[in-house]
């Protein structure tokens, strides 16, 4: 069923249809879900309680190591090393306050998410902006891997049995949080927010019981401890030793930017939903962390690969491995396999606006069939495992990989706010500047709110270096090399595009081309620009019966393309294809074919495609190939011939 609605207003002839197609069931659909209409976008959103479980998961998941990691660092010490160990959390905690209460101005200064790049990008410029998103980027793909490690080293502490197969077991557990993300946000959110919530009761019922037990006194030890043997002594806890403990600490930070880049998964009003979970998240994991780590000094957990804290915990405070003690480390694995769902709902987002920005391919805009950035989604399971299979599953290898960037996002993110405060308060009352993301007026107070950003972004800078000295050594250089080479990757994808869009635009473009012969010609249609052109003054050449056809996937870029035509199709009508599962072959195919059924007998009908060609191989992967697919639909078709007209741009 065709619906048509021909606009005659003008003289460029402009027909909209709505095509009645809808995907077909397949092995696809049956393991994500059925295809979603654009249409539905605002039925994906979701409410606080489930955006505790899709957003919050990270940071919750990181008490189960966190502890674990500061202990790592000063248990060479001896028994003397608990003492510190309750300050230092204390101090990531005031830490954790500070980013806490940006991040939340953040969330209502940018509503529309994006977090550090948006803010970076507005305030500091492109270059911090990229760094930020590389940051981020790489952060994100670090999450995946880190809280995958630890919620498999849960089920070896617990099952000692499988420590051989843990790289198998983690990269499986990878895939299948993958393929819940590809069900869409609200589908992976409502699954997610069940075992959410039975970790974070389990865990304040853990935590609590626990410390009901010590001032009983009826608390105790660690009963037979794993082995430690430190690799040496420590005589003298020192300024450094301190440092090092508070950076390795510092990872119970990870994850608090979630919220502030994924506002727009929320319901309406979407800032005030975010940040609202937001305090809510820092709230439980700020207490969480706080008895985690009172607790392990107390009971003298030991750290070890072999065993958690987490395990060695609860079988003292439960007094074996018994249904509780199997219940809470179910829940923390449950838990730390879901951390990684925060990566998947952040990563493609990211992705997707860098990718808008022009700085990595343009593919990673295109949203699927459940109305997320599904191959975002993908590549960041390939890599994230690739990591997990090099790294062979470690969380003590993978953490000095992994709060660099944290931090680094943290400290641009806060340092951009800061600015933002400072060009708020140099405005006179009543006007306004748009941004791209955000519009700013005059506010009261800026002062205080600058102050607030500005001291945070010394204190996340400080954690930076401090990680970056004391893990260099570790592995913490390679994130220090990767970033640079990632924003060298961002801005030499843009540069492509760029100089592409240059070389295409039809500013001071010439008429065009006197038409030559008939012909019956279509001419399938992405975007107006010079390439079109030359496919249309082909199209000329061979008959005066011409249509365009564009496919509709965006309503914004239909626009664009609907307003240029009127000054540039010179009269050829254009047919615009709805498309409200985002599919541009299927649609296209369909017109093609009910065209094929009513033309005349010994009538040929001829596509002509415009074909960007590149030349350079590595730039030709940032493009679609549309020519090449409908030839390989249509290729068998009698009575069709398709036609691409190149058009070169010398790079």
């Amino acid at each position: 069923m065709i619906n048509t609605n021909e606009n005659k207003n003008s003289q460029t002839s402009i027909i909209e249809l709505d095509i009645d197609y809808k995907p077909p069931r397949t092995l696809r659909s049956w393991l994500i879900g059925r295809p979603l209409s654009t249409a539905d976008a605002s039925h994906q959103t979701i409410g606080k309680v489930v955006g505790l479980a899709v957003f919050a998961s990270d940071a919750l998941s990181s008490t189960a190591y966190a502890t674990q990691e500061i202990l790592g660092v000063i248990a060479a010490a001896g028994t003397i090393a608990y003492g510190y160990l309750f300050p230092i959390s204390l101090a990531i905690i005031t830490l954790l306050a500070i980013v806490t209460i940006s991040y939340e101005q953040t969330i209502h200064a940018y509503p529309g998410g994006g977090g550090a790049y948006i803010v970076a990008r507005d305030n500091l410029g492109e270059l911090p902006a990229q760094t930020a998103g590389a940051a981020l980027l790489t952060d994100y793909i670090l999450t995946v891997s880190v809280s995958i490690s630890a919620g498999v080293a849960q089920i070896v502490s617990a099952y000692p049995e499988l420590f051989p197969y843990r790289v198998a077991i983690a990269v499986i557990a990878v895939l299948l949080v993958m393929l819940v993300n590809l069900r869409g946000v609200k589908e992976s959110g409502t699954a997610f927010a069940i075992p959410t919530y039975f970790f974070v009761v389990l865990m304040v019922a853990t935590v609590g019981y626990g410390i009901f037990r010590y001032f009983t006194g009826s608390l105790g030890m660690v009963v037979d401890p794993p082995h430690f043997e430190a690799s040496h002594v420590i005589s003298v806890i020192t300024p450094f030793i301190l440092l090092h403990a508070f950076a390795n600490g510092t990872t119970a930070l990870t994850g608090v930017e979630a919220i502030s880049n994924g506002i727009t998964a929320f319901k309406e009003p979407r800032s005030k939903n975010a940040g609202i979970t937001l305090v809510w998240m820092s709230l439980i994991l700020g207490a969480l962390f706080l008895g985690l780590s009172f607790l392990t000094g107390k009971v003298h957990a030991v750290f070890s690969e072999e065993e958690t804290v987490i395990s060695q915990l609860a079988r003292t405070i439960y007094g074996g491995r018994g249904i509780p003690y199997l219940m809470l480390l179910t829940g923390t694995t449950v838990i730390l396999i879901m951390a990684a769902n925060t990566a998947f709902a952040d990563f493609p987002r990211l992705g997707a606006l860098h990718a808008g920005d022009g700085f990595l391919p343009r593919q990673l805009t295109y949203r699927g069939s459940r109305l997320v950035y599904s191959r975002g989604i993908v590549s960041l399971a390939v890599i994230a495992s690739l990591l997990i299979i090099i790294f062979q599953a470690s969380v003590t290898r993978l953490i000095p990989l992994y709060a660099i960037g944290v931090f680094l996002s943290f400290t641009l993110s806060q340092a951009g706010m800061a600015r933002r405060w400072w060009k708020i308060g140099h405005l006179k009352e009543g006007v306004e500047i748009v941004e791209p993301g955000s519009t700013l007026k005059y506010e009261s107070g800026w002062q205080y709110r600058m102050l607030i950003n500005g001291f945070g972004a010394i204190c996340t800078a400080v954690v930076m270096v401090v990680f970056a000295v004391t893990k260099f050594s570790e592995g913490a250089w390679v994130v220090l090399i990767l970033t640079p080479v990632l924003v060298g990757i961002f801005f030499s994808i843009h540069h492509h595009y760029k100089g592409l869009a240059k070389k295409l635009s039809l500013d001071n473009f010439g008429a065009i081309p006197p038409q030559a012969i008939r012909h019956r010609v279509i001419v399938p249609v992405s975007g107006v620009h010079q390439g079109t052109l030359a496919a249309l003054h082909y199209a000329r050449m061979l008959s005066d019966d011409i249509t365009a056809v564009h496919v509709t996937i965006e309503p914004a870029e239909a626009e664009k393309v609907r307003q240029k035509w009127e000054t540039w199709g010179e009269g050829v009508r254009i047919v615009m294809l709805a498309s409200p599962y985002r599919l541009f072959l299927e649609p296209l195919l369909g017109y093609i074919s009910a065209i094929s059924r009513q033309r005349q007998p010994g009538e040929t009908i001829t596509i002509v495609v415009p074909e960007f060609v590149s030349d350079s191989r590595v730039t030709a992967l940032l493009h679609t190939n549309t020519a090449d697919l409908l030839r390989s639909q249509l290729k068998r078709q009698h009575g069709i011939v398709i036609i691409n007209v190149p058009y070169h741009v010398h790079e």
